[in-house]
């Protein structure tokens, strides 16, 4: 079982909640939830995967799952739409899970800063993650960097990568 968001009191700490049974009894996974706003429009973000991919239907499925008990909990005070999709092909890491799952597998990390030698986004296979926040990215068969988590802007799972 994966944890909810940290914040225990935001929206999608408590959207996490409600959407994880339905996700299960789905066969679906959550990767993760966000409540945004853009303009002047708040949406609330579902994003759903499973081994072998997510499809149209998939994401109808978890809508219908979804919207009903999202109307009778009534979790955001707020006018806002809901999207349910795949993380896609390039994912955000940001959970432990996620990067449990990647390790061995290419990310691409941007940094807040460019490296000393002006290196501003690296793309390798993910060799480690401590809890203390080090990342360790092989670049090449010879060449490993290790960045804290706080030194970067995205951390990006990729699904379709080729060295």
């Amino acid at each position: 079982m994966s944890a909810a968001p940290k914040k225990k009191g935001n929206v999608a700490h408590r959207v996490w909640e409600l959407s994880e049974p339905l996700a299960k009894e789905l066969g679906l996974s959550l990767w993760d939830v966000q409540f945004v706003k853009e303009g002047a429009e708040w949406f609330l973000r579902v994003f759903i995967d499973k081994d072998g991919g997510v499809s149209i239907d998939d994401c109808v499925d978890m809508t219908h799952a979804l919207s009903p008990v999202l109307d009778r909990e009534d979790p955001i005070p707020q006018e806002y739409m809901l999207e349910v999709s795949s993380p896609g092909l390039e994912r955000k890491l940001t959970r432990p899970e996620h990067f449990a799952a990647y390790a061995g597998r290419p990310v691409r990390i941007r940094l807040i800063r460019p490296l000393e030698n002006g290196v501003r986004e690296l793309t390798g296979l993910l060799l480690r993650t401590e809890e203390t926040g080090e990342l360790e990215v092989q670049l090449d068969e010879e060449t490993s960097v290790t960045v804290e988590k706080k030194e970067c802007s995205s951390i990006l799972g990729l699904e379709d990568w080729e060295e």
